[in-house]
């Protein structure tokens, strides 16, 4: 019961994504819904609703929000992180994407791996921010936040 069973991104106002970011969409949506580990703790001595959960992500007014509900569609909470600490970090993973994509296109197996350990590192780095700001709000596991720091680069795609 401490999971995510449906995901929801608002990317209404996003120009159309490339394929490459299309790609990393629907595999990090389809691996998170297969395996995750999703769990509101307690808040102030009260309870909260148990899961599974809805996930509606978005960024609204330079944050990002995480708006959760119940299996059944009943509000379960909601919270707002900076995108301050994420900034960097989601630059430097969509350039070492970017170098990736072209590397695979024209590069030698040797650097191509080179630079894909770069880029699972930076993304490892970006599912470590991700924890430490959801501490005390979700508790989630490893790849649980790696999947869905891939969605929130998608939402700064643009």
């Amino acid at each position: 019961m401490t999971r995510l069973c449906h995901i929801d991104l608002d990317d209404a106002n996003l120009p159309p994504p490339t394929p490459e970011i299309e790609q990393e969409r629907r595999v990090a949506i389809f691996d998170l819904l297969e395996q995750n580990r999703f769990a509101l703790p307690e808040r102030e001595g009260r309870r909260v609703a148990g899961g599974p959960y809805r996930l509606a992500l978005a960024i609204r007014e330079k944050r990002l929000v995480f708006a959760l509900s119940t299996e059944g569609g009943d509000p379960a909470g909601e919270f707002h992180l900076s995108l301050g600490p994420f900034r960097q970090v989601v630059k430097d993973y969509f350039a070492i994407c970017e170098s990736y994509y072209d590397a695979v296109k024209t590069a030698q197996p040797s650097q191509i791996e080179t630079i894909d350990m770069a880029r699972r590192g930076i993304h490892n780095e970006g599912a470590r921010v991700l924890q430490e700001r959801l501490e005390g709000k979700a508790e989630v596991d490893e790849d649980t936040a790696r999947r869905l720091f891939t969605l929130i680069c998608v939402l700064h795609w643009g």
